[in-house]
């Protein structure tokens, strides 16, 4: 499944909710492990928006590669990346709720 193309202006409204959102799942040492993957597979159908926290001492080219991997094995889209969160987007089967404002 290949994730929509969003618009800045969706990454950035998606960005804005997950300020406030807490972190949902912690990525340690195993990295895009199988029960990683299917954890936040999980995650993303039930609320399309999720933060996760990289706590397994990853340097910044690590994590990248993992927010990489991590979508690429969900169908999902990294928006967002600072230090060591990290937020995944995923629309649901009907669509986005997130961004049923916006057209695009």
């Amino acid at each position: 499944m290949n994730p929509t193309a969003l618009t800045g202006a969706q990454r950035t409204k998606l960005r804005g909710l997950g300020q406030t959102m807490p972190d949902t799942q912690h990525i340690g040492r195993e990295g895009a492990a199988p029960a990683v993957v299917a954890q936040l597979d999980r995650e993303l159908a039930k609320r399309e928006l999720v933060k996760l926290r990289f706590s397994g001492g990853q340097d910044r080219h690590a994590r990248a590669a993992l927010h990489t991997a991590l979508a690429a094995a969900t169908g999902s889209e990294c928006v967002g990346a600072v230090g060591h969160t990290a937020l995944f987007w995923r629309a649901g089967a009907e669509g986005s709720k997130l961004l049923a404002d916006d057209a695009g």
